[in-house]
């Protein structure tokens, strides 16, 4: 089923094929310049730092629903071995971890998602294989650090956690926004609180992976006007599930990642730092959240920091 008209209509709207030259393959993070990140560090008031990536073993958020998106799996593959044979001379420990890159708190590569036979920038979706994305791999993007922002809509809408299949709009983001008394400027990374973690953390893994809020097809035009660098949610599909519309999978991943050549982020722990924004009131903090180099992978594991 090919995407909607008016779908199709929005995408070319924001799309920014060709904004940074038609070779370039990482697309709105080129908001992040040199000078973005030095006024990102004018955030750090305290030093304090809050990590926001999940716990990386068998117990994530993954339940089979997406086959061989499994949670980690931790081996030890020597314990206490005397590389020498003598016990009392050197010994070591080491260990291995199989996972699927975007099973915990991670983000997406470019390479992620495709429609019409097209990646971002027109790049043709053939150039991801059996040995992964030739272009707009994650191993593209070398650093991603600059300004964070939370954006509480859950908190500016009172409550602890938004129904879920509630779709957010540009309202929403707006009211968070002002809930925060915060600004997104371009280049910002913006984090979307939903509460949705809340289902993870309190065991129900069902829960948690569907109903959720998040961004719908009436955010986007907002992350566009606003020169976002990349987004990223505290919920497993990122944008509302079940779709808003029944003509459309997924389709806000379509025009970030595809269209708007916009980084996406999942299942991000944002309950401390909601409670510490909540506690200081502010809103906007420095934030490394680069992700492992994984050669042509379309995803890569986080553990983002915010230091405040």
């Amino acid at each position: 089923m090919a995407l909607p008209a008016d779908v199709k209509e929005l995408g070319a709207q924001v799309r920014n094929w060709g904004r940074w030259g038609d070779d370039d393959e990482i697309g709105t993070l080129n908001l992040i310049t040199d000078e973005v990140v030095r006024a990102a560090a004018g955030e750090i008031k305290t030093g304090r730092r809050l990590a926001l990536g999940i716990p990386m073993d068998a117990d994530g958020p993954q339940t089979g629903v997406i086959p061989g998106r499994d949670n980690p799996t931790h081996e030890m593959i020597m314990v206490d071995t005397p590389l020498t044979g003598d016990p009392s001379n050197f010994t070591t420990s080491d260990d291995k971890v199989v996972l699927a890159l975007q099973a915990a708190t991670h983000w997406d590569a470019l390479a992620h998602v495709s429609y019409e036979g097209h990646l971002y920038n027109g790049v043709p979706s053939s150039v991801i294989t059996e040995a992964g994305a030739a272009r707009m791999g994650i191993d593209q993007v070398r650093t991603l650090v600059g300004r964070g922002v939370l954006l509480d809509v859950a908190a500016a809408k009172g409550v602890d956690r938004l129904e879920g299949g509630y779709p957010l709009t540009g309202d929403d983001l707006d009211a968070a926004c002002d809930h925060g008394h915060v600004d997104v400027r371009s280049g910002d990374i913006v984090l979307i609180r939903t509460g949705q973690m809340r289902w993870f953390f309190e065991g129900d893994r069902e829960r948690y992976g569907a109903p959720a809020s998040g961004p719908s097809l009436q955010t986007v035009a907002w992350f566009h006007d606003h020169d976002v660098a990349a987004v990223a949610t505290d919920n497993i599909t990122f944008e509302v599930y079940p779709c808003e519309r029944e003509d459309a999978l997924l389709p806000v991943h379509l025009l970030h990642l595809v269209d708007m050549g916009m980084t996406q982020g999942q299942n991000w722990n944002l309950e401390d730092l909601a409670a510490d924004c909540a506690a200081d009131g502010r809103y906007a903090f420095f934030l490394d959240a680069s992700p492992l180099p994984f050669t042509h992978a379309v995803g890569s594991p986080v553990n983002p920091i915010a230091v405040k």
